[in-house]
């Protein structure tokens, strides 16, 4: 079995480029083939030169042609930490085949500014219970494709955007590799699939059914369709 090529769009430090790397690493699934920046001085492009995976630099984060280009022959590419808008023509090309990590559950949170401190800054004053990470199909509209898992976290009462965030990451660095694992093994998609939860993996399924438990300080828990 050949594992499937990932290309990696980043633009930042790339914590969650490192978890790819490192579940990846000796895959026989799917394996980080390049990685791409829209930023010279991203951390994440050491990330992927220790590793020995090659590395790109876009001179032009809306040329599509240089977009596809530099995800080469990748049968699958991860937005990770990517923060440019992925032009329209470069969607269609990979439509199906791009993916995004979201630091908070879909569709509640996401659009223009909806990233970093700004985000978990919204999901507090909401007074929501619960956050978490979303994977999901990158269409057209920011933050609007179709979900394809998600992982909840308990926003706690004493949570500032600085400990949600934390947190939030722990689970995107889980979610990611899991997510892009059972889409290599999937194969070519002709439609969106959606994984449900299953103990600490995903299963096929219509939609995601969380269970969650009560939170430590009594905020709602229950169970809850996404």
């Amino acid at each position: 079995m050949t594992p499937v090529r990932v290309a990696v769009l980043v633009s930042g430090g790339g914590t969650n480029l490192q978890a790819l790397l490192d579940v990846l690493a000796e895959s026989p699934v799917a394996r980080v083939s390049r990685v791409v920046s829209s930023r010279a001085e991203a951390g994440a492009l050491e990330r992927a030169r220790r590793a020995g995976v090659p590395t790109a630099v876009l001179a032009d984060p809306t040329d599509a042609a240089e977009i596809v280009a530099a995800a080469g022959d990748a049968g699958l590419v991860v937005l990770a930490g990517y923060l440019k808008r992925v032009p329209a023509a470069a969607v269609t090309r990979f439509r199906w085949r791009l993916i995004n990590i979201h630091p908070a559950l879909l569709p509640g949170f996401g659009g223009p500014g909806m990233y970093g401190r700004r985000l978990h800054e919204a999901v507090l004053a909401s007074g929501a219970a619960v956050s978490g990470a979303t994977a999901h199909y990158v269409d057209e509209e920011l933050d609007r494709g179709a979900i394809i898992a998600q992982w909840p976290v308990p926003v706690r009462s004493d949570d500032t955007p600085e400990s949600l965030a934390a947190r939030v990451l722990e689970v995107e660095h889980g979610l990611l590799p899991q997510v892009v694992m059972e889409l290599a093994r999937l194969g070519p998609p002709q439609r969106p699939v959606r994984l449900g939860a299953h103990g600490s993996t995903f299963v096929t399924g219509d939609k995601l059914v969380i269970d969650l438990d009560t939170a430590a300080d009594g905020r709602t828990g229950g169970r809850a369709d996404r």
